[in-house]
């Protein structure tokens, strides 16, 4: 009978992944949190400029890199998935098709600002290019770590690491990349469109 009492309690809870990267996560998200107030502030103070601003940016390119993200995001989640089945083939595959995503969303970002800089556009044009450049190039060098690490992941799954029961590399790349996701969001909405 005591091992029916035993049996019958749920499931231990714990936090998916690495501590360490869920306090760097929380630290990055304070960061962007910090630079979108500070955004929204300067934005409050000088509307016309930053309406001027943002009517001169193509959605194009940015609402593909949300695709890209989104479909990056999903990857990641099929990668996590996939390995906790036990299947790491698919898990790779999956990671594989995260920094494909990831890769498809640097190049036309990196599209994007060149075209930029080659309108004479810098940080010292006004306040929102300021602020355009530094939260978009600050966000791409996430996605440049991102890829990193899930680039690690993957290199460590060739060789068998991620099981079952063996899952923190993956899951603390799933965190870190959808945090990348996220931030993005909020920043395609508050620099690209709410006006």
């Amino acid at each position: 009978m005591k091992a029916l009492v035993q049996s019958s309690a749920p499931p231990e809870r714990r936090v998916p992944g690495d501590l360490a990267m869920w306090c760097f996560i929380l630290a990055e998200l304070a960061v962007f949190g910090v630079f979108f107030l500070v955004y929204a502030v300067f934005r409050w103070r000088e509307p016309a400029l930053f309406a001027a601003g943002q009517r001169s940016l193509d959605l194009t390119l940015p609402t593909l890199n949300t695709l890209f993200l989104l479909a990056g995001s999903a990857a990641m989640l099929a990668a996590v998935s996939r390995f906790a089945e036990g299947r790491q083939p698919a898990g790779r595959r999956a990671l594989a098709l995260t920094m494909l995503c990831g890769g498809g969303f640097l190049a036309l970002k990196l599209y994007e600002l060149v075209g930029k800089f080659a309108r004479g556009i810098t940080l010292s044009t006004n306040d929102f290019w300021m602020f355009y450049l530094s939260l978009t190039v600050f966000h791409f060098l996430h996605v440049v770590l991102g890829m990193v690490i899930v680039a690690a992941v993957w290199r460590l799954a060739r060789d068998g690491r991620y099981t079952p029961d063996a899952m923190d590399g993956v899951e603390t790349a799933a965190a870190y990349w959808h945090m990348v996701d996220l931030v993005w969001l909020v920043l395609f909405a508050l620099v690209y469109v709410a006006r």
